[in-house]
């Protein structure tokens, strides 16, 4: 069962990932305007929404994990796109899309392994992926508060995380093994002060650890953290831009 999200609040405070959407979505210029692209990790629709205005004559398709987000996608998207609650590690589609778009989410899946491999298996020969995620370093010091909050409040905490925060080097690997060429991965530092840094917190952060808590543990959990996060919060987005290739590539020796 995947973690539980508050997507009303979440969609009132994701206008970080929104901002950094925007440089994924700048990087899909130029794509036919008839073509079909799935958008892994919708979300509410947000994104979804505003790539659906660079393909007015193609088709856009969208996954999240949470029920709820996929509700509130739903009512964003009515008709206009394809959406459903699917896991990418067991997505399989009917026919290969022509581009896959991910924006804050990736780093939520914890083998990349298997999670490139099923996104190459998506993609026609020749087909784009544009992805950004959280990368090495992400959060760092958001982290070093969660484990000390966790000392004090909840031990069963410490040293868990239900993230992957991967670098380039390893994800351009992970890439070219799926079945990907021209691989392109970079870290970007992206400073983020968000409008309602408690509801940001709890819900795009924290979601997962909540979960994990007894409902008596989780708003003292929930305070310690927030009372100690002090904005810029430290993220550091990874992207990723790659090419399907006709077959996976051999690893490096």
């Amino acid at each position: 069962m995947g973690t539980p999200w508050d997507a009303a609040t979440y969609d009132k405070t994701s206008q970080p990932q929104q901002a950094w959407a925007a440089d994924v979505l700048a990087r899909l210029k130029g794509i036919a305007k008839d073509a079909t692209v799935l958008d892994v990790g919708c979300g509410t629709g947000r994104v979804t929404e505003t790539l659906l205005e660079l393909v007015p004559e193609g088709r856009v398709l969208a996954i999240d994990a949470s029920p709820e987000m996929v509700a509130l996608a739903r009512q964003r998207l009515g008709e206009r796109a394809q959406v459903w609650r699917q896991d990418v590690l067991e997505l399989d589609l009917s026919e290969p899309v022509d581009a896959i778009v991910s924006t804050a989410t990736l780093h939520w899946v914890t083998d990349h392994d298997r999670l490139w491999k099923r996104l190459a298996q998506a993609l026609r020969t020749g087909g784009r992926l544009e992805i950004q995620c959280g990368g090495r370093g992400n959060i760092e010091g958001v982290r070093d508060v969660i484990e000390a909050a966790a000392s004090n409040l909840a031990p069963q905490l410490l040293g868990w995380s239900p993230w992957v925060f991967a670098g380039p080097e390893e994800t351009e690997q992970r890439l070219r093994d799926a079945g990907f060429i021209e691989p392109r991965c970079w870290l970007q530092d992206r400073p983020t002060h968000p409008q309602d840094v408690a509801a940001f917190v709890r819900t795009s952060i924290l979601a997962a650890h909540l979960d994990r808590l007894p409902e008596d543990q989780r708003e003292a959990f929930a305070e310690a953290v927030v009372a100690h996060v002090q904005p810029p919060l430290d993220y550091v987005r990874l992207n990723a831009s790659a090419v399907r290739g006709s077959q996976p590539q051999p690893a490096k020796r």
